[in-house]
């Protein structure tokens, strides 16, 4: 069975690289290892990770192009595989390839939630993770942390998706959930695709029934944390738990 023609064009004939392209890449390559990722701007980052994805292109233009459209380095990686392959110049190889280095920086900021620690004294690489995964999806999405009775990480696992403005979560549905993993605690979470964190009173009333029906059961409800794209709430710092 053979290839269509875009992914012919991605991966099978790529055109040489001009000279000066060759150059400009190498450069790039022997500053970033010199300076390191932090001191790129978000365009140059961009590039570099187009320059492996696609091996023989001028890639710069398209990281300029791809950072206009989503709006920001992150959305770029969040966005769905059907609008990447809107974009000129990207096909379902190069897609496919982005979607798995966004799932290798997922996993990397799970794996610095150190599971022998309690979750409750990485706060900040938690809230860093929790970001990294949620803030730029376009829909929400609802995941609840499990924890031990040292409130040590047992599972991270997204429970529902919804639409732009609503998920649907089922408060017995996540107790279940957790009796089947024996978590004595919990962390809530979920996205605000409009990048605004405040609770909306569905988001307070549905915390409220968990925590109601966990109670009993001897589960802790510690938090829910809203993230948005500038930011994060939590209701227990609102007091509203």
């Amino acid at each position: 069975m053979s290839n269509g023609p875009d992914e012919l064009a991605e991966a099978t004939f790529p055109a040489p690289l001009a000279p000066d392209h060759a150059g400009h890449r190498k450069r790039v390559r022997d500053r970033f290892l010199k300076v390191g990722g932090d001191a790129f701007e978000d365009y140059e980052l961009l590039e570099l990770v187009l320059h492996i994805v696609i091996p023989q292109k001028d890639t710069k233009p398209l990281a300029k192009a791809l950072l206009k459209e989503f709006g920001s380095f992150s959305a770029v990686f969040s966005a769905s595989p059907s609008r990447l392959e809107n974009i000129d110049g990207l096909g379902p190889t190069t897609v496919a390839h982005l979607k798995v280095i966004q799932a290798v920086a997922a996993r990397f900021g799970r794996d610095r939630l150190d599971n022998d620690k309690p979750i409750l004294s990485s706060w900040t690489q938690l809230i860093d993770y929790c970001h990294s995964q949620m803030a730029f999806q376009s829909i929400e999405q609802f995941r609840i942390l499990f924890l031990d009775k040292k409130n040590r990480l047992i599972a991270d696992e997204v429970q529902q998706t919804g639409t732009v403005d609503h998920t649907p979560v089922y408060p017995r549905e996540v107790i279940k959930r957790s009796l089947e993993l024996s978590a004595t605690a919990l962390i809530l979470v979920h996205n605000h695709p409009s990048g605004d964190p405040t609770p909306s009173s569905a988001d307070i009333r549905m915390t409220k029934e968990i925590a109601d029906v966990a109670k009993p059961l001897g589960i802790v409800l510690h938090d829910h944390i809203i993230i948005g794209k500038a930011g994060h709430a939590s209701l227990r710092g609102l007091k509203l738990i």
